[in-house]
């Protein structure tokens, strides 16, 4: 009987005593909001919370930066794409050898300011002599977007049927409208295109023009309408002048790696539309773009 008083009265003061013992959470529950409990006064008081930020918040940014590596890792894996069929399709064409074969040579030079990797450049070429390397052949399809606008759709495939038929469905599924033959191309010119990343002097670029054999060309300092924000120049002149003017390019100072060098078409009516007209056309241009057929687009929006 004694025991059993002893044994109720020792479990009664640990009840009571309970409320001394506390129980360590886990540290990852630190995160959530603290609330510390009070008793109701008299007196009105303001109850204290604490803050935390959601790391979905912190996720976001990085969300943002993959999405720009992605676009851009996109870019530079279609240009590679693009000057390897050039490859195969100038050495089946005029040889292996960059030498002999000039058109090899101009575009190996065209790939490498492109930051085309030298690897690359020597798989395309050893890839064309191989009986199982598809012929790639080049065409261009004209269309009409909105408020004027016109594109020019430059196209590098192995498979013809195929290639049409994913330029003139992309088209007509973004309510863009297929031209004929001729009707937009007499609009534009076929020219070299140079780029750098600095701004060049036109005086200096004319004495050295001078010195290189290239009659004409044109200076676009700030961009070309595409990147305007990035500071910069861009030459054009006549195809049978491209390679002397980047020579005439890189006897100012420009490295070598920095110039750009390709061929396109350029506008001779450039027209403006309205914001709403322009993204309509960006969705067309965009459509485009991501078909493996497509070597580029260009249009003729000022804007």
């Amino acid at each position: 009987m004694k025991y059993s008083i002893v044994s109720i009265s020792y479990c009664l003061l640990l009840i009571e005593n309970a409320s001394a013992f506390q129980v360590a959470r886990p540290s990852h529950l630190h995160l959530l909001p603290q609330t510390t409990p009070t008793t109701p006064s008299s007196s009105t008081t303001t109850p204290s919370t604490t803050r935390y930020t959601s790391p979905l918040f912190m996720g976001r940014a990085a969300a943002v930066r993959e999405k720009t590596k992605s676009k851009t890792d996109g870019k530079k894996a279609k240009t590679n794409a693009i000057f390897g069929k050039r490859i195969i399709m100038a050495v089946k064409q005029g040889g292996p050898d960059p030498d002999s074969n000039r058109a090899l040579g101009d575009i190996i030079k065209q790939a490498k300011t492109n930051n085309v990797p030298v690897d690359n450049i020597t798989r395309a070429i050893k890839r064309a002599s191989e009986a199982s390397t598809a012929d790639f052949s080049e065409s261009t399809f004209e269309a009409y977007g909105f408020g004027g606008a016109s594109l020019v759709i430059n196209v590098l495939t192995d498979n013809d049927n195929r290639a049409n038929a994913d330029v003139r469905s992309a088209v007509g599924k973004n309510n863009a409208k297929m031209a004929e033959s001729g009707s937009v191309l007499f609009m534009y010119e076929h020219v070299g295109k140079l780029e750098v990343p600095i701004v060049l002097d036109e005086e200096q670029l004319m004495d050295a023009a001078i010195d290189a054999d290239v009659e004409d060309f044109e200076l676009v300092v700030g961009g070309d309408g595409e990147d305007e924000e990035e500071e910069g120049s861009v030459v054009y002149v006549e195809i049978k002048d491209t390679s002397a003017m980047a020579e005439a390019i890189k006897s100012l100072g420009c490295d070598e790696s920095s110039v750009k060098m390709n061929l396109v078409y350029k506008t001779k009516a450039p027209v403006e539309v309205t914001e709403e007209e322009f993204e309509k056309n960006m969705v067309v241009i965009d459509a485009l773009e991501e078909l493996d057929d497509v070597d580029s687009v260009v249009h003729n929006m000022s804007n």
